[in-house]
């Protein structure tokens, strides 16, 4: 499968653009209400809902993370390029500025670190099994 190389971050980071550039949509309408228990209604905004969208690629991004090889390495940099540009960004375009790009800044942030971490620790684990004893 050629699209476990591509970040799948990329996907909530393109609908934020396609939002806040094309469409020229705020991200702190309201999409939908749920009542609540308490009597009080909870408003779920569409930045809500990118937020939560990226939260749950960023668990598959996770799971994606425990291959080892060179396609787990690619698809690394490509994240770490993904939070580069996502930070340019933010830290550079006036639609950027808003704390749904911040939080899908942070759960790239995220994705970035725990790939990496979790990668090397994998490849730490398939070496001491293998025979090599581990550094540090």
């Amino acid at each position: 499968m050629y699209l476990l190389g591509i970040p799948l971050l990329l996907i909530p980071f393109a609908i934020y653009n396609i939002m806040a550039f094309i469409l020229g949509m705020s991200f702190t309408e309201t999409v939908f209400e749920v009542p609540m228990l308490s009597r009080a209604v909870l408003a779920v905004t569409a930045g809500d809902l990118l937020v939560m969208f990226a939260i749950l690629l960023l668990y598959v991004e996770i799971l994606k993370a425990t291959r080892l090889g060179s396609r787990a390495i690619l698809d690394h940099v490509l994240s770490l390029v993904l939070f580069l540009f996502m930070a340019a960004e933010f830290m550079t375009v006036a639609q950027a500025a808003t704390g749904t790009f911040l939080l899908l800044l942070l759960v790239s942030l995220l994705d970035v670190v725990a790939g990496f971490s979790i990668t090397i620790q994998t490849a730490q684990r398939d070496l001491s099994v293998g025979g090599v004893e581990r550094m540090g």
